[in-house]
């Protein structure tokens, strides 16, 4: 019997993974350090974390399929990563809101035997503006916390979103579609 081990500790993958009818077997979250290099881009950003964690996690399980991923929020080139505090959200809502930004998720499958494949899923989402009371509401709420770029989009954040182009289960924080195809292309069975 295969193997799955997430190498997240977020509820939200797994929460995704049950929607396809799969549970890790084991859930071994990476430490690794996560700042982004001087000059690297948001994509590159997301690619090289990925690969970091299924590094890190297949030394240690490589009987396993472990299966790893990272999302990154991009408002230009400029990374906004999980909030600090609520001024930090604060501030990543106003920036986002009322443009265009993009949400990188980097999806690495390390495979029994050492054979691996990636993807990089690309989504564009718009959040309408929000007036101060919509906004002072949303921060209160601490739904922002432990959310890249500040925002839920499958929780209250939902009501803000103007305009999404790709994935929705890529912005929530794993493309389902694509994490299927690098499963199955491994070999790993699915339900």
């Amino acid at each position: 019997m295969a193997t799955l081990v997430l190498a997240s500790a977020s509820p939200r993958r797994r929460a995704l993974l049950a929607q396809i009818g799969l549970a890790a077997d084991r859930i071994v979250p990476a430490a690794i350090d996560e700042t982004p290099r001087r000059g690297e881009t948001p994509r590159l950003l997301a690619r090289r974390l990925a690969h970091a964690k299924a590094d890190a996690v297949a030394a240690e399980a490589a009987d396993a399929f472990v299966l790893a991923a990272d999302t990154v929020v991009a408002a230009g080139r400029r990374i906004l990563g999980t909030p600090a505090d609520e001024a930090e959200a604060a501030r990543f809502l106003d920036l986002l809101c009322g443009r265009r930004h993009r949400v990188f998720t980097a999806v690495v499958l390390a495979a029994p035997g050492g054979r691996r494949a990636e993807r990089i899923v690309e989504s564009a989402v718009t959040l309408g503006r929000l007036d101060a009371a919509r906004r002072g509401a949303y921060l209160a709420s601490g739904e922002w916390a432990g959310k890249a770029g500040g925002y839920a989009i499958q929780g209250r954040a939902a009501t803000f979103v103007r305009f999404l182009s790709g994935s929705y289960s890529n912005v929530v924080g794993l493309p389902l579609f694509e994490t299927a195809q690098l499963l199955r292309g491994l070999g790993y069975p699915l339900p």
